[in-house]
């Protein structure tokens, strides 16, 4: 199914097709399509597609952007759930989207680290730190100071430690 979606997703065909009884449909957003019942449309939820792409970051993505501006609307109506709220995004969705929205404003690197992240040969936080769009974090024990110092040491360039050691050694704080 992957594969069925992500060719309706972008050849834009959920937009108008005839059902096999013969009639024409017509729907304006992706939104509409996906929660309308077969076979008028998917008669799915926003989540279950995801599960079923969670796999396809790039048929995710195409996801993503088919449904761009309108993420503050209600994708669960094939649920009968009333609880249910905005569409979680996760991480991942979110770099890919970050990403997609550098390079649409001529961010260049932006545009090549995100077709590593969908071709799979990066991650989405290492391409998000090479873009300069998130900053690099690391864990750090607690529980022995040399420990502290070794990580440290390990991940800060030396004129980073020094300004480290005279913040932490100025006592107005």
């Amino acid at each position: 199914m992957p594969d069925l979606l992500r060719r309706v997703l972008e050849d834009g065909s959920w937009r108008e097709f005839v059902t096999p009884r013969g009639d024409l449909v017509q729907h304006e957003h992706f939104a509409d399509f996906m929660t309308t019942p077969p076979t008028r449309g998917l008669g799915a939820t926003l989540e279950l597609l995801k599960r079923i792409l969670a796999d396809d970051r790039g048929t995710l993505d195409l996801l993503d952007q088919v449904l761009a501006g309108r993420q503050d609307e209600r994708t669960d109506l094939g649920n009968d759930d009333p609880k249910v709220g905005r569409p979680e995004v996760n991480a991942t969705e979110k770099a890919l989207r970050r990403l997609r929205k550098e390079a649409e404003a001529g961010n260049v690197q932006a545009a090549e680290l995100r077709d590593e992240v969908l071709a799979g040969r990066i991650s989405p936080h290492a391409a998000m730190i090479r873009a300069g769009l998130r900053a690099k974090s690391i864990s750090v024990p607690l529980g022995k100071p040399e420990s502290i110092a070794n990580t440290l040491r390990r991940h800060m360039k030396p004129d980073q430690l020094r300004e480290l050691r005279r913040l932490l050694d100025d006592d107005t704080s």
